[in-house]
């Protein structure tokens, strides 16, 4: 999932241009990369695989690392496909896309290309646990200790109003792909707040870094594992706790976003003539910390994805050899 960078973003070093996040995804572009096996297990050219990219850096992190295992480990090439969510889904059918490698809930896309189409299926979890909410920056939560109660938000709703709310708070969020009950929450626990559609990843960072150093205020919607975390001192909004099946009807959703173990998606074609490069992309599991590791050189350190990928690999060989199919 999720955003989906000038001046404020500069003093974080936030290089959009060639990074990735929802700065420069152009939907149904290809981009390409087939580097030859280089690593200890190279292998003769092994076939073709097909990873949708989707709009946000930490997908592009466990992408470059899967990648990378693949090309440099088993002999593979890869094509990278920059596509936003929903059109990804749809290249199972048409066999354009072979592995979505970090999928956010959409139960809707499951019951649609699992069970109807019976193009696609889950290939395990990818050991993070994805977690989306409503945000303020630390000042504000430190200079109005009663703002993370949304039942106070209404209160507030004037600091935030900006000439695109209508009157209204702002509530800001990112890529309009993105896995989101905002307007229904906004609605149904009487929010005197309007949605405001950012674009892009970068729209969400650029106005997270800007908030905390110009003091401007910030209601917005994000979500972790993410390396900004590390940057920017954030608050999270206690929205009505979530419960199992509270966010079943989707205009009725009145309760925070639950939990989610993030999981791949492959097609069924891949699951079963993908031979060595399935099994890698099955066995591929790492922690929050190993993709914020990796996205933080993408987005700040001016790594190239292969390069920070590269980086990552040659640290952690234990890990990513016990993924290595037997």
């Amino acid at each position: 999932m999720k955003i989906r960078l000038m001046a404020g973003v500069v003093a974080l070093g936030l290089a959009v241009a060639g990074c990735g996040g929802g700065a420069r995804v152009d939907t149904g572009a290809t981009a390409t990369a087939a580097a030859q096996p280089s690593g200890s297990g190279s292998a003769a050219p092994a076939g073709t695989v097909n990873i949708a990219i989707n709009p946000w850096v930490g997908y592009e992190a466990t992408a470059a690392v899967i990648a990378h295992l693949l090309t440099n480990e088993l002999g593979y090439t890869v094509q990278k496909k920059e596509l936003k969510e929903e059109v990804a889904w749809a290249g199972f059918e048409t066999g354009e896309v072979d592995v979505i490698v970090e999928n956010w809930g959409h139960d809707d896309l499951k019951k649609k290309y699992f069970e109807e189409k019976k193009v696609a299926l889950s290939a395990g979890s990818t050991g993070n646990k994805g977690i989306i909410g409503w945000y303020v920056p630390q000042w504000m939560a430190d200079k109005y200790p009663d703002i993370t109660d949304y039942k106070n938000l209404n209160k507030y709703a004037d600091l935030f109003k900006t000439s695109e709310s209508g009157g209204k708070g702002q509530l800001l969020d990112g890529d309009p792909s993105y896995v989101t009950n905002d307007e229904a929450l906004v609605k149904n626990l009487k929010l005197d707040f309007k949605v405001v559609t950012g674009g892009s990843e970068a729209a969400l960072l650029e106005s997270a870094v800007q908030a905390q150093e110009q003091q401007k205020p910030l209601l917005f919607y994000f979500w972790t594992p993410h390396w900004l975390f590390d940057k920017v001192k954030l608050a999270r909004v206690n929205l009505p706790p979530y419960t199992a099946g509270c966010d079943a009807d989707p205009k009725k959703v009145a309760c925070d976003y639950g939990e989610l173990d993030l999981d791949k998606i492959v097609s069924k074609k891949f699951a079963d003539t993908g031979g060595k490069a399935y099994e890698l992309v099955k066995n591929f599991s790492w922690t929050n910390e190993d993709q914020n590791a990796v996205a933080n050189d993408i987005q700040n350190n001016g790594m190239s994805a292969e390069d920070a990928a590269k980086k990552w690999v040659e640290a952690n060989q234990a890990k990513w050899q016990a993924w290595l199919p037997r």
